[in-house]
Parts: C-alpha cells; sequence; structure tokens
C-alpha cells in the first residue's frame, strides 16, 4: 500500500489540444509496410496510428509554450527573442557567442563544415543518420567506438551507449589526434534503441591521456 500512496493515477497535466487519428487494422497496415519497401520513412504519417519513429517535436505543447508562440517578436533582424535566448545560452553554457538554427540538422551542418576536413575521422558511440551523413558530407569518415554489448540486444548491460575507451585509443593511434577534429557522444544512442551513456564513462572519456590533444572537444547530442 505504501507503493501506491506515492503513485500517481492521472497524468499531472490537462491537454488543450487534440488531433484526431486514423484508425487502421492489421491488415491495412501490413499492406502499408510492403508497399513503402519495409522503410518507416516512406509511410504516410496518416497512416500511422501509433508513430514511434521520432520524439522531436510530437508532443503536446504547454500552455506557456502556446502563449510563448502568440508573444513571440516576429522582426527580421534585432528580436527581443533572440537577445532572450543568447542571454540564457551565455548564463548555462558560457559560450560568448551564438548562430541560432530552425534544428539539430542544421547545427550538424555548421559544425561538420567548420571542424572537418577531408579524410579526417570522427569516433562516435554508433551513428544517428543526418549525423554521419553531414560528416560524410564534409569528408570525413564516421568511426563506431561504442561498447560491444551494445550490438547484442540480449545483453542487459545498464549503459550500452558508453564509449569504449580501448576502441578510441587504438584509432587515435592508428590515425592520430590531428586527423580527429571531435569525439561525437550521443547521450542517448537512437542506433541502439535509445540506450545511454554513464556520466562516469563521459568523465573517462574527457581525462583519458590520448584524447586531451586537438580531439579533445566533444559533441553531445541529447536528441
Amino acid at each position: 500500500m505504501e507503493k501506491l500512496k506515492k503513485r500517481s493515477w492521472a497524468e499531472p497535466f490537462k491537454i488543450k489540444v487534440v488531433e484526431p487519428l486514423k484508425m487502421t487494422s492489421p491488415e491495412f497496415r501490413e499492406r502499408a509496410l510492403k508497399e513503402a519497401g519495409y522503410n518507416t520513412f516512406l509511410l504516410r504519417s496518416e497512416d500511422v496510428y501509433i508513430d514511434l519513429l521520432t520524439d522531436s517535436g510530437t508532443n503536446a505543447m504547454s500552455d506557456y509554450q502556446w502563449a510563448g508562440m502568440m508573444m513571440g517578436d516576429e522582426a527580421y533582424a534585432g528580436s527581443k527573442n533572440f537577445y532572450n535566448l543568447e542571454e540564457n545560452v551565455r548564463k548555462y553554457y558560457g559560450y560568448k557567442h551564438l548562430v541560432p538554427t530552425h534544428q539539430g540538422r542544421g547545427a550538424e551542418h555548421l559544425i561538420s563544415r567548420i571542424l572537418i576536413k577531408p579524410g579526417d575521422q570522427i569516433p562516435g558511440n554508433m551513428y544517428f543518420t543526418t549525423t554521419r551523413l553531414h560528416q560524410e558530407l564534409a569528408g570525413g569518415t564516421f568511426v563506431d567506438v561504442i561498447i560491444d554489448e551494445a550490438h547484442d540486444p540480449d545483453n542487459l548491460h545498464p549503459f550500452k551507449g558508453n564509449i569504449d575507451l580501448q576502441k578510441l585509443e587504438t584509432l587515435i593511434r592508428h590515425v592520430g589526434e590531428k586527423k580527429i577534429p571531435y569525439l561525437s557522444a550521443a547521450a542517448t544512442v537512437n542506433m541502439a534503441g535509445g540506450q545511454p551513456v554513464s556520466m562516469e564513462n563521459l568523465r573517462e572519456v574527457r581525462i583519458s591521456p590520448l584524447s586531451c590533444g586537438k580531439c579533445a572537444p566533444t559533441a553531445t547530442d541529447a536528441r
């Protein structure tokens, strides 16, 4: 009974806007999947009843978020919303300069063009599709340095997103630190089913003797 007292039986929020969904049958969904070549990116959104493809911008917004949109400064330049964003980025992240992008994909494109040179190697704990694409378009090559447990769906390791320090150090010794512009570390590894990385592992990567040269900056993705 003690556990039941601590449990919430209803969500602590109200849904202010609802969107109707098209109910489908197993036969319809099976046919749609076959026609799409079993590629979820080729499915029509209206034919998907429960969309588990992404968590990017698909959730209901709060009343504060809707209100914020209505009060947004749409000025072409000098928008007060930009200065508010800039102030908070400086406050919480310490960066002096800020270049807003429409989403993470745009930011990936910029950082790849700025940091990657043709022939560079970019280690990461598995890859995210667009992240790897931008790295390759910039002339780089992605190298997977995630722990082996991440490739075993039956393994119960609690942090399958962890970086294998031996794999990372082997890569650095093989190509040299000048060929590694940065380490791409995903906080939740989508390709492994959203597996997490431990803070201990990130600290170990940061203080690793071989990763304190030019490859020290770490691009952390928290989609």
